[in-house]
């Protein structure tokens, strides 16, 4: 049954799904069909929560063996913004000077496609002696609030015994070039809402009030003025960040009863989250007063040290691109956050310098190369064992 896939033209196809989260568009219908059509079996999950969308995931697999290769992505996207900052339709999935446009072209439905048509040759090249797994862990809640998404998948693989070995996911983990940068780990995130409290009054007569304004502008004081660490050999020192500070006061002449910030502390594998909101608490309380903290853990710290899972990948992209990759901890969170704490995970695919943006875009050059490091990756993988 096993026969090969165009990249370009899946990836068009995905493109021109119109999947912006919560929104399927029929995305996962269009992988779910060119991945039946060379072997795998797949299944579409539905997860619901209260006050969250629907959200439709796919698994997909071929194979009962092991050793068990995953990939995991999405196939939602942002929000296209103003179309008249395109210079190509959003969902048109256009290919001129060599470069393939559109929402989600970068993040990541290329590289799900990549992915798709590197299973489908690996399987070709096999002639039916393939004994491991390959397997796609696809949610359409990666850019939303993902609550529906891989984290539920997840558990459901959990709850029928399926088991991975190793999990590559595709986010465009390269700043510059195709073979920039693997990622092999992500720092925490935690986002904390300061509420500090006070009595309203004249500013005329401020011993008859409580400033709120003052607290607050001591507290960021104490938060922003001592690092949390120097960082690690992997990590870059942890950062917290102001993010926002509101009053709502109009008036030059009234004390507010109230003021807010927001921040958001990205740390590495030296702290987990617990740990990141005692040492806030700790130096609000230094300041003193009624204040109430509300905190939101995005992610934990995670790596997953260098060793043969990422000597395999940065292996396959030197051969491809002629570049020794980096190996790296930077820049947000992805859903291996989830990933981790089932099976090792390391995360490449396109450039990332588009994405979000308006003419998101990729090189077609990279889509073919991309196929190849993904074909390679499973070659190495398979080839040494598992």
């Amino acid at each position: 049954m096993s026969q090969n896939l165009d990249a370009i033209e899946l990836g068009r196809a995905l493109i021109q799904c119109e999947s912006v989260t919560p929104a399927d568009g029929g995305a996962l219908g269009v992988l779910k069909g060119a991945l039946e059509r060379i072997g795998f079996t797949c299944q579409l999950k539905i997860f619901a929560e209260d006050g969250t969308p629907d959200i439709t995931n796919l698994y997909a697999r071929i194979g009962n063996g092991a050793p068990h290769f995953c990939f995991a992505g999405h196939t939602d996207t942002v929000p296209v913004g103003d179309p008249a900052t395109w210079s190509a339709d959003p969902f048109g999935a256009e290919i001129k000077d060599g470069m393939l446009y559109g929402r989600g072209a970068a993040d990541m439905k290329a590289a799900v496609a990549c992915f798709a048509a590197a299973a489908a040759s690996f399987l070709v090249s096999q002639g039916g002696n393939f004994s491991g797994s390959i397997s796609f862990l696809i949610t359409g809640d990666e850019e939303g609030p993902a609550v529906n998404g891989t984290k539920k998948l997840l558990q459901w693989t959990a709850d029928e015994g399926i088991q991975f070995d190793a999990c590559l996911v595709g986010e465009p983990t390269n700043p510059e070039a195709l073979g920039d940068m693997i990622k092999i780990g992500r720092r925490g995130s935690l986002n904390g809402r300061l509420t500090v409290n006070g009595t309203a009054g004249h500013t005329a007569y401020p011993h008859l009030a409580d400033n709120p304004v003052h607290r607050l502008v001591e507290m960021l004081g104490e938060l922003t003025n001592e690092p949390l660490d120097d960082g690690t050999d992997h990590f870059q020192p942890s950062s917290l960040q102001i993010s926002t500070v509101d009053v709502g006061n109009p008036a030059t002449n009234v004390i507010p009863g109230k003021a807010e910030a927001g921040f958001n502390v990205r740390f590495n594998d030296l702290h987990d989250a617990a740990g990141i909101e005692a040492w806030v608490r700790k130096r609000l309380d230094r300041i003193g007063g009624d204040y109430d903290l509300a905190i939101h853990v995005s992610g934990e710290a995670f790596l997953t040290p260098p060793g043969r899972f990422s000597e395999i990948i940065a292996g396959a992209v030197e051969r491809v691109t002629g570049r020794k990759p980096e190996l790296s901890t930077s820049g947000g969170t992805s859903d291996a956050r989830f990933i981790k704490d089932y099976c090792a995970v390391a995360e490449f695919g396109l450039v990332g310098q588009t994405m979000h943006k308006a003419d998101e875009r990729v090189a077609i050059g990279d889509v073919e190369a991309l196929t190849g490091i993904y074909t390679a990756i499973l070659e190495d993988y398979f080839g040494a064992g598992g």
